[in-house]
């Protein structure tokens, strides 16, 4: 566990006097099953289950997606997950791994993991119901000595809320809250090299918490479940508001008739109080700008720097294609989006702004046409049909296939990938 003098356990002074340490009715013998992952072939829930596989647990992928189950148990990744492929099939074939649509597994498990989606809706409020709905599956099959895991970015207090609903049961559970702190791509080394954070109300929970990722990584860090939800939507929410701020100095930069660029690169060299300034680009994806607007919610939306990075953010496809008025025809050109991914070298669209860049160029243009070799989707055209028709071309994901890209029309690429500068 790790300490600091200021806060020596990381936890309230109370904690202790407060928390149970009465042992858990754990009947090891009876359980068939290490761990259960609810939403188990998503991209946290399979990452999470194959790492565990590999070190020897014997893990089931509880998921409702019938199509998915069946290609992780043919052992094909259901999306692009560097390094998992070999591990699944190991995993596979030494019978630790198995997915499955039924909800009945969960009572051969000692460990219940859940990874459900926790979106917001189109007011932006968060869905406090998403992990409860989740839980329900579980209900019929939880028995004594199992803890519950919940791993989703969740609003503060959906912890307690679970707690609630879990007493009600006439069931010795424990109760923890262990956010997932990957980068998605990237899992089958970070779950394995960065610290795991631990929040249970009780001492008894958070040592079981802590003993079962100890599987994983030997770095813990404990809170209080409250504590520990606030930590992972503040640091979803910073990298939200840092790359809102390179956004925001891009804009600066462009409309002053300079390259951010070389700013940035001027800035960082060799400078480490500024090594960190992200380059310009779209900040999407599931996560930043939903758990930016859950931390609104949560101080009843009184979070200016929050909104204000939301509308710079969201904003900037519209200023891309503003300055794009300014120079070119549109309505005479067919221009050609590159990307539809929400990040470089990802086949995952999920809130991708390269679709909202569509929308909005689809009213400005004669023809717009989108490719990306990673994502599948039929409204997408093959790259060599872009390049032969487009008048103009927009790097909306800098995907590696576009690092050594050769084209006889104007580029924009306020990534900086072709290394041509950004300026718009």
């Amino acid at each position: 566990m790790i300490a600091t003098d200021r806060f020596p356990s990381l936890t309230s002074p109370g904690a202790a006097a407060r928390t149970s340490d009465v042992p858990a009715q754990r009947a090891d013998q009876d359980f068939t099953l290490d761990v259960v992952v609810l939403g188990g072939c998503g991209h946290v829930g399979l990452p999470l289950g194959i790492a565990l596989a590999s070190r020897g647990q014997r893990v089931s992928l509880f998921d409702i997606d019938e199509a998915a189950v069946e290609r992780v148990n043919k052992g094909e990744l259901p999306f692009r997950e560097e390094l998992a492929d070999e591990p699944l099939r190991e995993a596979l074939d030494a019978g630790l791994l198995r997915a499955t649509t039924d909800a009945s597994v969960i009572a051969g498990a000692e460990h219940i993991i859940v990874v459900v989606g926790t979106p917001v809706d189109k007011h932006l409020n968060p869905d406090l119901g998403a992990v409860p709905r989740a839980l329900e599956a579980c209900l019929p099959h939880l028995r004594d000595g199992q803890m519950v895991i919940l791993r989703s970015t969740v609003y503060p207090g959906v912890t307690a809320l679970t707690e609630r609903l879990l007493a009600k049961l006439d069931a010795d559970l424990d109760v923890a809250f262990c956010p997932e702190r990957i980068a998605e791509g990237k899992a089958m080394t970070e779950l394995f090299d960065l610290p795991q954070i631990v929040a249970g109300r009780t001492n008894r929970s958070r040592r079981r918490a802590e003993e079962f990722f100890r599987v994983l990584t030997d770095e813990i860090v404990t809170l209080e479940p409250e504590e520990a939800e606030l930590a992972k939507l503040f640091t979803n929410t910073w990298r939200y508001i840092k790359f809102a701020t390179a956004n925001q100095f891009w804009m600066m930069a462009n409309d002053f008739g300079v390259d951010f660029e070389r700013i940035r690169h001027a800035v960082t060299w060799e400078y480490p109080r500024a090594a960190d300034l992200p380059g310009a680009g779209f900040a999407a994806g599931p996560c930043l700008f939903k758990d930016t607007m859950q931390l609104a919610a949560f101080n009843k939306n009184n979070f200016v720097l929050g909104h204000a990075a939301m509308m710079i953010n969201e904003g900037l496809p519209l200023y891309l294609v503003s300055r794009l008025e300014n120079r070119y025809e549109l309505p005479l050109m067919t221009v050609g989006i590159l990307g539809m991914a929400f990040k470089p070298d990802s086949d995952d669209p999920r809130e991708s702004l390269s679709y909202k860049l569509r929308r909005i160029l689809e009213l400005k243009c004669r023809h717009v046409l989108a490719t990306d070799p990673h994502v599948k989707d039929d409204t997408l055209h093959p790259l060599d049909e872009v390049l032969e028709k487009a008048d103009l071309l927009i790097i909306a994901t800098p995907h590696q296939e576009y690092r050594r890209l050769r084209s006889h029309v104007p580029v924009i690429d306020i990534w900086g990938a072709t290394g041509n500068g950004v300026q718009v």
